[in-house]
């Protein structure tokens, strides 16, 4: 004679918070295991990253912060890896590289900025950078447009490289 077993999941909100009582992190819990939203902080309050969990893995869109909360990067995660483009700031807040990512490390294109203007592009495989350009016209001749232009938040940037 058999007995069905029932498992019950239970989705609880939780924080934990630092000695100085400033709040540590707070977000779902699925039994144990970190799920839906969560924020995380550094110890001045100010927030440190924000994102998605699905079974205790970084998933989704996520935003990272430095100290004095200005934002230093952000993009996507999959099973716990960054992977899709990425998008990272300097200390005035403007974008100073957009990379293309495969398992946390550069893999196609990586655009950098400088002032917010597109200085130049450079074609990552495995993380190991193998072209570089600092002109629109050749980049183009050598490339497919459509794999950034869809790509971009402000697809005028490309403009930038004229």
């Amino acid at each position: 004679m058999s007995c069905p077993t029932r498992i019950f999941s239970q989705k609880k909100y939780h924080k934990e918070y630092y000695n100085n009582g400033q709040i540590k992190e707070e977000g779902w819990l699925l039994n144990t295991h970190k799920t839906a939203y969560w924020k995380f902080y550094y110890q001045n309050g100010n927030i440190k990253k924000e994102g998605h969990f699905k079974n205790n893995l970084a998933t989704k869109y996520w935003y990272f912060y430095r100290r004095n909360s200005s934002k230093e990067k952000e993009g996507h995660f999959k099973k716990g890896t960054q992977y899709n483009w990425w998008l990272f700031y300097d200390n005035k807040g403007y974008v100073n590289h957009k990379c293309q990512l495969q398992n946390n490390q550069k893999n196609g294109y990586c655009l950098i900025y400088r002032e917010n203007k597109l200085v130049k592009a450079s074609k990552f495989k495995q993380g190991k950078k193998i072209k570089e350009w600092t002109d629109f016209s050749s980049f183009k001749n050598e490339n497919s447009l459509n794999d950034l232009i869809s790509s971009f938040k402000n697809e005028n940037s490309l403009n930038d490289l004229r």
